[in-house]
């Protein structure tokens, strides 16, 4: 008997993601999900084990990982992220994209009630009209709005999971959305638990010439899932040059790439090339979802 945790993801998004490695001279070892990634780089094993709740809040979505006793048990994907909080404060105070996402890094905050009435933004005009004024404590509603919208969603796929009362370790949340001010205390009042922030720098090294504002920046949970992914590809190299220790495995798969391809074998090959110039607009079957 064994338990397994099974993801399902759209097939032409997979797809995707394939060709845009092969496109680019690489071949793809395995594929991860986002916030599995993310946890190899900015959670402990005793937090696994403990029981914590990892959200990822990227551009366009948020990715939940749950752990218990050192094993995965539960994901989801939100589809509500960063960006929707951008295009909240562009309509909400009329301003352009690029001026919504600059508020929102340098002035945010997930809880109006943190900011002073009288603190005043000005943002320029366009083509010299007068410069727009907006209340640091409006901007701050109108992220509070849509902040607590996710973490709402998030605490319920915690509750749905079944460990909500197992989560010694609380909420860990990383990501580019984690550099929200004061979002920890949001997730903190909305879920009950204990949260704090994720980063990766514990699996970080600075070379000597590496300038340090290059390390600084990679420092930040927004590259959680990156150093992840890294964590991850060396571990599978340490496995297979394990694996290559082996008596008789590395001439097992030297015999097995002699072998005679067969003519199934090449109209595949052709088939699958011929796959890549289909349209990705086209509508989508049942049988157009995986299971990794």
């Amino acid at each position: 008997e064994a338990n397994f945790h099974i993801i399902s993801g759209q097939v032409t998004a997979v797809k995707n993601i394939m060709r845009c490695v092969t496109n680019a001279g690489l071949q793809t070892q395995e594929l991860i999900l986002e916030p599995l990634a993310s946890s190899e780089s900015v959670l402990s094993d005793e937090e696994k084990e403990a029981g914590v709740c990892l959200v990822d809040i990227g551009g366009g979505t948020t990715d939940i990982a749950i752990f218990h006793e050192g094993i995965i048990r539960h994901t989801a994907v939100i589809p509500f992220g960063g960006n929707s909080v951008t295009e909240d404060i562009r309509e909400g105070c009329s301003v352009m994209r690029n001026q919504a996402e600059l508020l929102k890094t340098r002035f945010g905050s997930a809880l109006a009630e943190e900011n002073k009435e009288n603190e005043i933004i000005c943002v320029p005009g366009l083509r010299g009209r007068e410069p727009k004024e907006i209340s640091v404590k409006n901007l701050a509603y109108v992220i509070q709005a849509r902040m607590e919208e996710i973490v709402e969603h998030v605490y319920y796929e915690i509750k749905s999971s079944g460990y909500e009362k197992k989560l010694i370790g609380g909420v860990v949340i990383t990501g580019g959305g984690a550099l929200l001010k004061h979002l920890n205390q949001l997730v903190e009042y909305v879920t009950g638990l204990d949260c704090r922030v994720g980063y990766p720098n514990e699996h970080l090294s600075k070379y000597e010439d590496m300038p340090k504002t290059i390390y600084d920046d990679l420092k930040s949970p927004m590259y959680a899932t990156s150093v992840g992914l890294l964590i991850k590809g060396i571990q599978k190299a340490e496995e297979l040059i394990e694996e290559m220790k082996q008596p008789g495995v590395f001439v097992e798969k030297l015999v097995d790439a002699k072998k005679p391809k067969s003519s199934a074998g090449l109209f595949d090959k052709l088939l699958g090339k011929a796959k890549i110039f289909i349209n990705d607009d086209m509508d989508v079957s049942d049988e157009d979802y995986i299971k990794p």
